[in-house]
């Protein structure tokens, strides 16, 4: 049955197309698509004063974080001491600004940017509209790439991996680094998409009559990727936040495909090739991979092992295989059995970043064990390689239609469609 709605109260989900008719949620509650399950959207309460709260306890910590002391290591009487500023400042000195420069932006820059950004848009900062929409749209494309928290949990597998050649202790800024890490998490998280544009500009004016629990694409219409507003299949380009798109992702199976081939080729060599090099009493040792694991293993660190593994091995290697599996069912083979495909899409999404684990680790070996002669740890070209294969995996999860599983899966009832959780 058609019906004429107005757009601010429909979204179709990003993630399966299926138009949905959002209901008046309660502070707290959010909207989740009957269909697939994503958040549609949530309804925070005081959505102003929380993000704008923790965002500038969140810099604040930040600055307290870089104002002090980091880490220290004492070992034979020698005490090194590293800041999180000197932490790319060594990357630069021994010759591998690619590290440094990676550090710099994941860990520091484009948490402070989008900290920044929720600031000065939360809060109506007077600005020019068009400036207000282009950092919007930055804002929620860097959210996936900050990774503050990640590196917090390469310092403490780094702290596992030091205890057997000496002292270790944490700086004055240690403390600042764990709550910003906490604080700036809920900063993102009480930033809803939809509210955010809604409070920059209303939603584009639709004519087009809307059947809910039918897909877009079998509407004639399309999803904004960025400010969830419903377009025209044909228009290219949306009215509100002027971010060009389709119907689905120009050549996203084309993109994908080449991306993950790229991933594959430089997988082989940052696992052949070593990683970092110790120099312990002029004796130079070059460290794989696979060689740092089953070192932690003999010395009986299992736990700190078998994170290793999975984060800089197995992950890595089963996030390929699952982009190649999604690939392949989106083009129409296998079971087509969407509700699978959402999962590992989903999966694929969350862990794949985390595999930056093992780079952040070298990094705080490479700026805190620098005891002259007796010992020293070098980077080396393995990590410059598993660091591309990591950020090149993530682009292709990017790059991938999530919406091409869901394409010949069957319509839903009007009365399904409006039957979506609130939690």
């Amino acid at each position: 049955m058609c019906e004429q709605h107005h757009a601010a109260k429909h979204i179709l989900c990003s993630q399966c197309d299926m138009l949905v008719l959002l209901p008046k949620l309660e502070e707290g509650h959010k909207a989740n698509c009957p269909r697939c399950g994503t958040t549609l959207t949530t309804q925070w309460a005081a959505p102003r004063q929380r993000p704008t709260a923790y965002a500038l306890a969140a810099l604040f910590m930040l600055l307290l974080a870089n104002l002090f002391p980091f880490v220290n290591m004492k070992v034979a009487g020698i005490t090194s001491k590293v800041t999180l500023l000197e932490i790319p400042g060594v990357m630069f000195s021994e010759d591998y600004a690619s590290l440094g420069s990676l550090f710099m932006l994941f860990v520091q820059l484009v948490p402070a940017f989008c900290l920044v950004t929720i600031l000065l848009l939360v809060n109506r900062v007077a600005l020019p509209g068009s400036l207000k929409r282009a950092m919007a749209r930055i804002l929620f494309n860097l959210k996936t790439w900050g990774m503050a928290e990640i590196f917090l949990a390469g310092v403490l597998v780094s702290f596992v991996k030091l205890m057997a050649y000496g002292d270790i202790g944490v700086g004055s800024s240690f403390i600042p680094w764990c709550l910003f890490c906490v604080l700036q998490l809920r900063a993102f998280q009480c930033v809803d998409r939809r509210w955010l544009w809604d409070d920059l500009a209303p939603m584009p004016v639709l004519a087009t009559p809307l059947r809910v629990g039918v897909p877009g694409i079998r509407q004639g219409l399309r999803s904004c990727r960025c400010c969830t507003a419903i377009l025209p299949a044909d228009n290219t380009r949306c009215p509100r936040c002027e971010t060009h798109g389709h119907v689905r992702r120009k050549n996203s199976l084309q993109w994908t495909l080449a991306l993950l081939f790229t991933a594959i080729i430089l997988y082989l060599p940052a696992n052949i090739l070593p990683i970092m090099i110790t120099d312990l009493l002029g004796d130079k040792m070059p460290s794989t991979i696979l060689a740092g694991v089953i070192l932690l293993w003999s010395e009986g660190s299992y736990p700190v092992a078998l994170v290793i593994f999975i984060a800089s091995i197995l992950v890595p290697t089963l996030k390929m295989i699952a982009i190649a599996w999604l690939c392949w069912d989106a083009k129409g083979h296998g079971q087509r059995d969407s509700e699978r495909m959402h999962l590992i899409y989903e999966v694929v999404e969350f862990v794949g970043r985390w595999s930056m684990i093992d780079v952040f680790v070298i990094a705080v070996l490479s700026a805190l064990v620098r005891m002259g002669a007796l010992m020293s740890i070098y980077p080396a070209i393995g990590a410059v390689m598993f660091a591309l294969v990591v950020i090149i995996t993530m682009f292709a999860a990017m790059t991938f239609d999530p919406r091409l599983s869901w394409d010949r899966e069957p319509e839903m009832s009007h009365k399904e469609s409006s039957e979506h959780g609130k939690t």
